[in-house]
């Protein structure tokens, strides 16, 4: 069976069990990373010489990399699907997880201001212009979907994963944020899927 370790509030590790529960497979999950510890094991080390999350290990093979890790699932589980059998698709797909990375960079200073740090420690003046370059960022993607329901296509793919993931945590943090009607649209598509519900639109911690 599947073994993926992380907690589920990491917003890396959701990743990975979102295309788990996309794909319906089974799997087993093991608490690991911040209050749960484990990543500083030995026995962990061995497995990701990070000691960060996610890993899984399927069938005696090991894997860190959260997008190498949706990228593996849905290519062994989900062809035609969540991995596209079309190249130029796929191609395509593959472009949006990569640039979920230039998003990550900036929302990661508001998300861990708000959330994980205490108030009287928070720099609201570094929070407040990462929040502005993650609006200004957000424009590029809200622009491409404007044609299109999904980022490579008419269906999810895994160039919505990792996206999905992170604007999750922009679009409920208690900020203010631009409008931007396609990527509201398309959030409102995820969060009607029930994977997401359950692994994705959970309370922010």
């Amino acid at each position: 069976m599947l073994k993926i370790w992380g907690r589920v509030n990491s917003v890396n590790v959701k990743k990975a069990l979102w295309v788990a529960e996309e794909l319906g497979l089974k799997y087993e999950r093991v608490d690991a990373g911040m209050q749960f510890g484990v990543v500083n094991t030995p026995e962990y080390k061995k497995l990701n010489p990070n000691s960060v999350v996610p890993t899984i290990e399927d069938d005696g093979f090991v894997l860190w990399e959260s997008h190498a890790i949706v990228r593996y699932l849905a290519a062994k589980h989900g062809a035609g699907t969540l991995w596209p059998a079309d190249l130029k698709q796929r191609a395509d797909s593959d472009r949006w997880m990569d640039w979920t990375y230039t998003f990550q960079a900036s929302l990661r200073t508001v998300f861990w201001g708000l959330v994980r740090t205490p108030p009287e420690k928070r720099d609201l003046k570094a929070i407040d212009e990462a929040r502005g370059k993650c609006a200004e960022l957000l424009a590029i993607p809200d622009h491409y979907l404007s044609n299109r329901p999904f980022f490579a296509g008419n269906s999810l793919t895994i160039g919505d994963i990792p996206l999905g993931c992170h604007v999750h945590l922009w679009m409920r943090l208690p900020i203010e944020r631009p409008a931007r009607a396609n990527l509201e649209r398309w959030f409102d598509r995820l969060c009607a899927r029930p994977a997401y519900q359950k692994i994705v639109d959970i309370p922010l911690s």
